[in-house]
């Protein structure tokens, strides 16, 4: 497995690249954006540990750059920033996890693992009603019309269609999407499904996805016949 670290504080990327050697992946590091982008775009990665705070071009536009080549390895976010709005931000720019400033060695080791066990699974396309989902291409079609979305939504949507009717809280949402607790504020959760109806909406889909007041959500199979 093959790394890359873009990180402008050579004593964090030097003791990112040390411990992870330790653990047989392979590390590149670059210390800022835009060459960190040339590399991603250059090379096959498995994952990419970002900076949110580069020089040159700031983690979220290397992020946004990457998600519009149709790049979509998976990308931890090393960031100081805490507020939900930021955190926010940050997935809606394509990020698939993020971890803060200071960090314990050993999470990032285990969010690591996480991301690639995702990546490397082989799912088959997910059909209900006129609606397609490709978990390999990260693509989703409504009637043969393609519906963009950021990863988040795409796994949020994919996780509502696979448990469909049943009723998906938000702490499991947060367990199995996002997996991290969010110090148990769940309303990320319910800022990504309007982000998610709108497109879906727009897209002629319709309301496919019900929200059970004070529990979850629950895409139903009779909304997508």
């Amino acid at each position: 497995m093959k790394l890359l670290i873009v990180e402008d504080e050579p004593g964090i990327s030097s003791f990112l690249k040390e411990g992870l050697e330790e653990a047989s992946y392979a590390v590149d590091i670059s210390g800022d954006g835009k060459s960190g982008l040339e590399l991603a775009l250059k090379n096959e990665y498995n994952l990419i540990i970002l900076d949110w705070m580069l020089p040159a071009m700031s983690g979220i536009e290397v992020c946004r750059q990457l998600r519009k080549a149709e790049n979509m390895i998976p990308i931890i976010f090393l960031t100081a920033k805490k507020t939900l709005d930021d955190l926010v931000f940050g997935f809606d720019a394509g990020a698939n996890d993020y971890i803060k400033k200071p960090f314990e060695f050993e999470e990032l080791l285990a969010r690591i693992k996480v991301q690639l066990k995702k990546n490397l699974t082989d799912d088959s396309t997910i059909k209900a009603g006129q609606l397609t989902i490709n978990p390999l291409s990260h693509q989703v079609f409504f009637a043969s019309k393609e519906i963009i979305l950021t990863p988040k939504e795409f796994a949020l949507l994919e996780y509502l269609v696979r448990n469909m009717d049943r009723v998906c809280t938000r702490n499991l949402i947060i367990e199995k999407i996002w997996e991290i607790p969010f110090e148990s504020d769940t309303s990320v959760v319910d800022v990504f499904i309007t982000f998610l109806r709108r497109k879906l909406e727009k897209a002629g889909c319709g309301k496919i996805i019900q929200t059970i007041y004070g529990v979850g959500y629950i895409v139903r199979e009779r909304d997508l016949l």
